[in-house]
C-alpha cells in the first residue's frame, strides 16, 4: 500500500458504531482510498483492522456499505508497482458530499 495512514491519523477515526446514530448522508468520510476504478472510502475504524465505510469495486452498481480489511487492503496488489494508495488530498466531507456515493445512497 502506497501512503498508509500513521497511527495517529487511524487514531482519530470515530470507532466502530460510534456515527450510528447519524444519518447515512451526513456521515463524514475520513479517508479515501483507490486502485484503479476501486474506491473503498472510511466512516469508522476498529483501532485494529476492520473499518466501516463505502466500497466500490469497479462497478458502481454493485457498490455497497460494509466492513473493509485495513490488512487486506495493505495486501493487495494487482502486480508489482500496482497497489492501493490513500488519496493525500482527500479532506473529510459528508457522504452527502460525494458524488460516487451520493448518487448511489
Amino acid at each position: 500500500m502506497w501512503n498508509i495512514p500513521t497511527k495517529e491519523e487511524l487514531d482519530r477515526l470515530p470507532r466502530l458504531y460510534e456515527t450510528e446514530g447519524t444519518p447515512i448522508e451526513e456521515k463524514l468520510v475520513r479517508l479515501h482510498f483507490f486502485l484503479g476504478a476501486f474506491d473503498w472510502y472510511v466512516v469508522e475504524y476498529d483501532g485494529e483492522d476492520l473499518f466501516w465505510g463505502y466500497a466500490i469495486l469497479g462497478d458502481p452498481e454493485m457498490a455497497e456499505w460494509g466492513y473493509i480489511s485495513f490488512s487486506e487492503l495493505r495486501a493487495l496488489k494487482v502486480r508489482p508497482g500496482f497497489e492501493v494508495d490513500r488519496d493525500l488530498y482527500w479532506e473529510p466531507k459528508k457522504v452527502k458530499e460525494v458524488d460516487k456515493i451520493r448518487l448511489r445512497v
